[in-house]
């Protein structure tokens, strides 16, 4: 008498459940547990009965199941969390619509109310800190000459006005920031004031703001909102 072996692995079965699971795509997580069960009801009624599956092996299949099972909750719970905290992220740039954010940039918008302000990051002390303005075609309108300076945040205001008094059109003027050391001058980071406009939602998840007269920049260059 001759007994056919249909024996089947434990790896065999991962992979066809794996491969029946991919070919499904998304949404069928439950059908796919119950193909894996299948499969091993499948491989004990088929195993070789002079060599039968152990207590062991048997166990250590179901916790490679419990395993794989627990792995695809946690997937599905961690995609919950992420979209959680964009929609999070999305409400909290919604509200900043209409308000003054602070991010990196080398030029800002003169408004109709003649100002434009700023901040010059300063890494550590100065002995004269310099702010030079320029309009669209590059041309030196004012300089303002803040004197001494620590390390931090400094702020400054342009009132409008060129050198003489005379008060410029709005628009774009460009900003360069320098601080005076005893090996020379250096050139400072400068963050520019602006409105939020709007806000937009991109790809997975990105979050921009758009900056009246400065365009779009993404959320996570905002180093303050005022």
């Amino acid at each position: 008498m001759s007994i056919v072996n249909n024996t089947t692995s434990t790896a065999d079965v991962l992979a066809e459940y794996r491969t029946r699971q991919e070919s499904k795509g998304a949404g069928s997580e439950e059908l796919g547990k119950n193909e894996f069960m299948e499969l091993m009801i499948a491989q004990l009624k088929n195993q070789n009965p002079l060599e039968p599956k152990g207590n062991g092996e048997f166990i250590a299949d179901l916790a490679q199941f419990s395993s794989l099972e627990e792995m695809q909750n946690l997937s599905s719970t961690v995609g919950d969390v992420v979209g959680e905290f964009r929609s999070s992220q999305a409400l909290q740039a919604s509200a900043m619509v209409g308000k003054s954010v602070l991010a990196p940039a080398n030029f800002g918008t003169l408004g109709q109310d003649g100002e434009m302000k700023g901040v010059v990051s300063v890494p550590s002390s100065t002995g004269g800190l310099r702010i030079n303005i320029e309009n669209a075609a590059g041309e030196m309108v004012r300089q303002l000459d803040l004197g001494q300076a620590s390390a931090g945040q400094q702020a400054f205001t342009w009132d409008g006005e060129d050198g003489n008094g005379n008060p410029l059109p709005p628009g774009r003027y460009y900003v360069t920031a320098q601080g005076s050391y005893p090996q020379g001058t250096e050139q400072l980071l400068t963050l520019m004031s602006a409105n939020v406009d709007s806000v937009s939602l991109g790809q997975g998840g990105s979050i921009t703001l758009n900056l009246a007269g400065m365009g779009s920049i993404p959320l996570s260059d905002v180093q303050q909102v005022n």
